[in-house]
């Protein structure tokens, strides 16, 4: 995933920043706590297709801010 389109692309709900978890493939958003799929090298930027963050996950993800 390019990083430049992380750097541009925000949360489509809260609008606040995502964190690229590479090995998942996903884009995480700890002010929704929810992560957006990437599939085919494309951002799935649509909340209906955003699984929710566990607690654990989401402890995780807020560390890494």
């Amino acid at each position: 995933m390019d990083k430049k389109l992380i750097d541009i692309l925000a949360c489509p709900v809260t609008k606040g920043p995502l964190i690229y978890d590479e090995q998942k493939q996903e884009l995480i958003s700890t002010s929704a706590r929810l992560a957006y799929p990437i599939r085919d090298d494309i951002p799935v930027m649509l909340e209906e297709e955003a699984r929710h963050l566990d607690e654990e996950e989401y402890e995780h993800y807020k560390k890494k801010k």
